[in-house]
């Protein structure tokens, strides 16, 4: 198991000191005037703000499944009655869901629980005598909240932009978009001196922050109507010069052992037994597919690539063959693996969003799609993985960096060519911007990345494999229990 700091608990002691002076002024707590005393009181106030990353991943959260399932990469097609979960699935793939479904309702609830968090401990650190290790950790909570409220209108458009608990309206309103959107910029660009300067994987460091602003700068012109490109190069290039590396592996960031990996930003930092919250393995891999991992819990037979996707990449692309599970399955003994008197064959092709008995035939129902094994699953695999996720990724800002070029009018091709010709496809020459987002698309893959892709590229809107085209639903709605407690959600945006 890997030895991680997931959790920083600190404890005041108190010792019986001898002492002449009788009239001394002795304290049963530490007065307020005086807490926190040094850094590692400070540190243990924060963590709370990074509590609730570990339920972005999984549907404690629903931001990844989200991302994915809404896009044209991966689906949880409804295997006869196995996966119908009232719909929830197939209403993310079609771009037909409610107010009222899981993905909504919780991805609103987490990424807000998260800014609540973050805001308890800035109200607490605020009220502190400032000195640098305050300054510091307050520059690093007002980052985190900037993550989440990144997060949370980057999938709902306009929400309630908050900024203290103690100065929050019971009822607020929401704030345009853009509004959001230049709030997070300046709260980024005033705390960015701030912050720690040195790899920290899971702590909102300078890089980490400078990643994020670049993700925004990014996606400007989505959120405000006017694209900034020049400055998200800019900030695109202090993150390349960080202390970051391109992995000659294509394998190294997502292995279970890759917390040191060079790739790395900023990750979620999950363990398989005391930091849960990545059951990826668990929602894709055919029932039996514990026979093959020696696996102690049986999987979940569901979520895999489109056909679409899969189709994406060149047969030598070695990405391929590495992170799709298809083709005839074995046991970790070598024998074929059976689903009781059937082998188990994967086949990359889906026949329809939902498949039913009586139309498909049981390998269609039971073995359709080609399973996603982007992060490694070790042998002895548990309910939940311990790879660490990654949020932010040096690949993802070499080809954001060519996406910047090109935007540009300028040639992307030395940050494309590194990531193809390490995945053993041929270099492009004077790359389009379209090729650059089926590369996008094939490296990126099951990253969380496609949907924002998709929406930066104008392809949101258009049809794919069961999606038909459909305009107006780049974002989801405010969930109905959250507008139902507070009617202000459903105005328009002050």
């Amino acid at each position: 198991m890997k030895i991680k700091l997931l959790y920083a608990v600190f404890a005041i002691l108190f010792t019986s000191v001898a002492c002449t002076n009788l009239d001394e002024e002795i304290f049963d707590k530490i007065p307020a005037n005086v807490y926190p005393e040094n850094a590692d009181q400070i540190a243990g106030l924060t963590t709370d703000g990074y509590a609730k990353l570990k339920d972005l991943i999984d549907d404690g959260g629903w931001w990844y499944l989200a991302q994915e399932v809404s896009s044209d990469e991966v689906v949880f097609p409804t295997r006869d009655t196995d996966w119908d979960d009232g719909g929830k699935w197939r209403v993310l793939h079609s771009h037909d869901w409610s107010n009222d479904v899981d993905a909504v309702n919780s991805m609103w609830s987490n990424l807000f629980d998260g800014i609540t968090r973050c805001n308890n401990v800035l109200d607490r650190l605020k009220s502190f005598v400032p000195n640098e290790d305050t300054n510091r950790k307050i520059a690093e909570m007002e980052t985190m909240r900037a993550l989440y409220y990144y997060l949370l209108m980057d999938n709902y458009g306009d929400v309630p932009y908050i900024t203290s608990s103690i100065d929050a309206p019971e009822r607020p309103t929401k704030t345009k978009r853009a509004a959001v959107y230049d709030s997070l910029v300046v709260s980024l660009e005033k705390n960015i001196p701030l912050l720690l300067d040195a790899d920290k994987k899971y702590l909102a460091n300078k890089y980490m922050a400078n990643a994020l602003l670049a993700k925004l700068y990014l996606n400007a012109e989505v959120y405000t109507g006017t694209p900034q490109w020049e400055k998200a190069g800019e900030v695109i290039d202090v993150v390349l010069d960080g202390p970051y590396t391109f992995d000659s592996d294509f394998n190294g960031p997502f292995k279970t052992e890759n917390e040191n990996n060079s790739e790395l930003i900023f990750s979620i930092p999950f363990d398989e037994d005391d930091y849960q919250g990545f059951r990826l393995h668990m929602r894709t891999l055919h029932y039996n597919h514990n026979l093959t991992y020696d696996m102690s819990a049986g999987p979940w037979n569901g979520g895999c690539a489109t056909e679409q996707h899969f189709n994406l990449y060149e047969e030598v692309d070695l990405r391929k063959e590495s992170w799709f599970i298809y083709g005839p399955q074995f046991e970790s003994s070598g024998s074929p693996l059976m689903d009781g008197s059937v082998p188990v064959v994967i086949n990359p092709r889906i026949p329809a969003l939902w498949i039913k008995s009586g139309v498909n035939t049981y390998e269609e129902i039971k073995m359709s799609g080609a399973r996603i094994g982007k992060f490694e699953i070790k042998k002895g695999a548990k309910e939940n993985l311990s790879n660490d996720f990654p949020l932010f990724r040096y690949t993802d800002f070499m080809l954001m960096k060519a996406e910047v070029e090109l935007r540009m009018e300028r040639n992307g091709d030395e940050w494309i060519n590194p990531v193809r010709e390490r995945a053993g496809v041929a270099a492009l020459n004077n790359a389009t911007l379209e090729q650059l987002f089926q590369e996008r698309g094939r490296e990126l893959f099951a990253e969380g990345h496609r949907r924002q892709d998709q929406i930066r590229y104008g392809k949101w809107n258009q049809a794919w494999w069961e999606k038909p085209a459909k305009t107006g639903r780049s974002t989801f709605p405010v969930p109905k229990w959250a507008s139902d407690a507070n009617p202000n959600l459903l105005e328009p945006a002050q």
